[in-house]
C-alpha cells in the first residue's frame, strides 16, 4: 500500500477509535449538584452562645445522674435483651459481610472444575461423529481457572470503600438505635415516677376530702352546720376515687411499657418498684460549638458515612466508562475417548493465559443512567445530611431553651405551692373557728392540689429536658470518633480523560 494512503488512513483510524471510545465514555455532563453544609457555617442562637464553655461531653452512662439504681438496672437489661438493638446489631454484621463480599472482588480467584461423562455417540455416519459412530467413550476434563482484576480505574477498590462506608453507617445507626432506646426508657421511667407522684396527690386529696366530710358531719351534729355543707363535702369523693384508679392503671401500663422496651414480659415489669429519681449535677456544654457538638450525634455521623458511600458510588460509575482489563488463565486436562482416567496423561495437558479486555461502546445509555443514579443518590444523601445537621442544631437549641425555662418554672411552681399551702391552712383554721364557710376551704384546697400537680409536672418535665439535652448532644456515645474525613464526603470529579472527551 502506498505510503500516501497510509498517511491518510492513520488519522482517520485515530479519529474513528476516538469516536468509538468517546461513544462509551462520554458522561453527558452528568454530575452531582449539591454540597454538604459546613457545620460551623450554621448560625447559632443566644441559647447556644450563652451556654457554659468549660464543659465536657455527657458521660457514657448519662442516666446515672438521676441517682436511681432501678433505672440503671433496667437500662442494662435493655442493652442485653432489646429486640431493636438485636436488629441493629444484625444489620451491622450484614453490612460487614457485604463489605467482605465487595473486597473479595479485588483478590485472585481460583476455581476448580471437572466432569466425568460416559458419551454414547449416534449411529448416523454421514451427519454424525464419523468413526465414533455407534460407540461409547469417556468424555472427561479437569481444569483450574484463575482470574485477577487489574482494577486499573479503581472500580473494585471504590466498591470496597463504598461497602466499608456503608458498614460504618450501620455502626452509627446502631449507636442511634441504642441512644433512642435509652431515651425512650428514661422518658417512660420519668412518666412512671410522675404517675406515682400524681397518685400521692390524689390520695392526699381524698384524705383531706374525707376529713372535710367528717368535720361537716360533726358540725351538723353540733348544730352549727348544715346538710348542704355535708352534701358539698360528699360530692368530690367519687371523682377523686376515679382519678386514683386511673393513676393506678397508668402505673401498671408504665410497668408494661418499660418491660417491653427492655425486651421483657409483663411479669418482670410487675417487679418494678416506685422510682427514686433526683437530679443533682447540671449538664453543661462542650467547649466547641457547633461542629464537634454535632459530630458526636450518631444520626449526623451516619448521614456523613452515607454521603461518603455515595461519593464512592460515583467513582464506581465513572470506572464503568473505561475498558475493563482482567488477567485470566487456566490449567487443565481433557480428552474424548480412551479409558476413564487416560485424560490425565501429560499429552492431554493444556493451558491458557492472557488479558481479557471488555470495552463498552454503545449500551443504550446504561452507563450514563448509572452515573445519573449515583449522582442523584449523592445529592439525596447530601440533602439528608444537611437536614439532619439543621435539625440537630435546632434540637440542641430547643433543649437549652427548655432547660432555662424549666429552671425558672421550677422556682415559680415551688413558690405557688408554698403560697397555696399557706392559704389552705388559714382557711382551715378559720373554718374550724366558724369564721368562714366551707366554700372558701374547698376553693383553697382545690388550688393547693392543683399547684402540687403542676409542681410535679414541672419536676418531671425538668428531668425529661435533661435527658433530651443529653440525647441531643449524642448521649456520650462518642460517635464522632468514627466519622469520615471531610475529603471523603466531597463529590468526586470526572477523571481527566472523561473531561477531555466531554470537551
Amino acid at each position: 500500500m502506498p505510503r500516501r494512503i497510509i498517511r491518510v488512513l492513520k488519522p482517520l483510524t485515530v479519529w474513528g477509535l476516538s469516536l468509538v471510545i468517546s461513544g462509551c465514555i462520554g458522561t453527558g455532563g452528568i454530575a452531582p449538584q449539591d454540597s454538604a453544609l459546613p457545620a460551623n457555617a450554621l448560625a447559632t442562637d443566644e441559647a447556644i452562645e450563652h451556654a457554659a464553655q468549660d464543659a465536657h461531653w455527657p458521660a457514657g452512662q448519662w442516666w446515672r445522674a438521676f441517682g436511681d439504681d432501678q433505672l440503671n438496672h433496667w437500662i442494662d437489661l435493655a442493652a442485653l435483651g432489646s429486640p431493636s438493638l438485636a436488629m441493629a446489631a444484625a444489620r451491622v454484621r450484614q453490612a460487614k459481610a457485604m463489605a467482605g463480599l465487595a473486597e473479595s472482588a479485588e483478590s485472585l480467584h481460583i476455581n476448580a472444575d471437572s466432569t466425568f461423562k460416559r458419551h454414547n455417540w449416534p449411529t448416523d455416519q454421514f451427519y454424525g461423529p464419523g468413526e465414533l459412530s455407534n460407540t461409547s467413550t469417556w468424555d472427561n476434563n479437569a481444569s483450574l481457572g484463575l482470574s485477577y482484576s487489574l482494577d486499573l480505574w479503581g472500580r473494585e477498590s471504590n466498591s470496597t470503600e463504598r461497602a466499608l462506608d456503608l458498614a460504618h453507617q450501620s455502626v452509627a445507626q446502631e449507636r442511634q438505635a441504642q441512644l433512642e432506646l435509652q431515651d425512650n426508657l428514661v422518658r417512660a421511667y420519668i412518666q412512671f415516677s410522675l404517675n406515682y407522684a400524681q397518685r400521692d396527690i390524689a390520695q392526699a386529696t381524698l384524705t383531706q376530702q374525707q376529713q372535710m366530710l367528717d368535720l361537716a358531719q360533726r358540725r351538723l351534729q353540733g348544730g352549727i352546720g348544715t346538710h348542704f355543707e355535708v352534701s358539698q363535702a360528699q360530692t368530690p369523693l367519687p371523682e377523686t376515687h376515679r382519678q386514683i384508679d386511673a393513676l393506678e392503671e397508668a402505673i401498671a401500663l408504665s410497668r408494661n411499657q418499660i418491660a417491653a422496651l427492655a425486651g421483657k414480659g409483663p411479669g418482670e415489669g410487675a417487679q418494678l418498684r416506685r422510682p427514686t429519681l433526683s437530679l443533682q449535677a447540671p449538664l453543661t456544654l462542650p467547649s466547641v460549638l457547633p461542629a464537634e457538638l454535632l459530630g458526636q450525634r450518631p444520626d449526623v455521623v451516619a448521614s456523613r458515612w452515607r454521603v461518603a458511600a455515595q461519593a464512592r458510588g460515583i467513582d464506581v460509575a465513572h470506572a464503568g466508562f473505561y475498558p475493563n482489563v482482567d488477567l485470566v488463565g487456566s490449567l487443565g486436562y481433557m480428552a474424548t475417548g480412551g479409558g476413564m482416567l487416560e485424560f490425565l496423561a501429560g499429552k492431554k495437558f493444556n493451558y491458557s493465559v492472557g488479558p481479557a479486555v471488555t470495552l463498552p461502546i454503545f449500551d443504550g445509555g446504561r452507563l450514563r443512567s448509572e452515573l445519573g443514579e449515583a449522582s442523584a443518590g449523592y445529592d439525596e444523601a447530601v440533602a439528608q445530611y444537611n437536614q439532619t445537621l439543621v435539625n440537630a442544631l435546632k434540637s440542641i437549641s430547643d433543649q437549652l431553651i427548655h432547660r432555662a425555662s424549666m429552671d425558672k418554672q421550677q422556682r415559680f411552681a415551688d413558690e405557688s405551692v408554698a403560697a397555696a399551702q399557706k392559704t389552705y391552712d388559714i382557711a382551715m383554721i378559720a373554718y374550724k373557728r366558724g369564721l368562714t364557710d366551707y366554700l372558701n376551704v374547698l376553693n383553697s384546697q382545690t388550688l393547693l392540689f392543683h399547684q402540687q400537680q403542676v409542681q410535679q409536672q414541672v419536676q418531671a418535665a425538668r428531668l425529661t429536658v435533661h435527658a433530651e439535652l443529653v440525647v441531643a448532644l449524642g448521649g456520650g456515645l462518642m460517635a464522632g470518633n468514627d466519622s469520615p474525613a471531610d475529603d471523603k464526603t466531597v463529590a468526586p470529579k470526572p477523571p481527566a480523560i472523561l473531561a477531555v472527551f466531554e470537551r
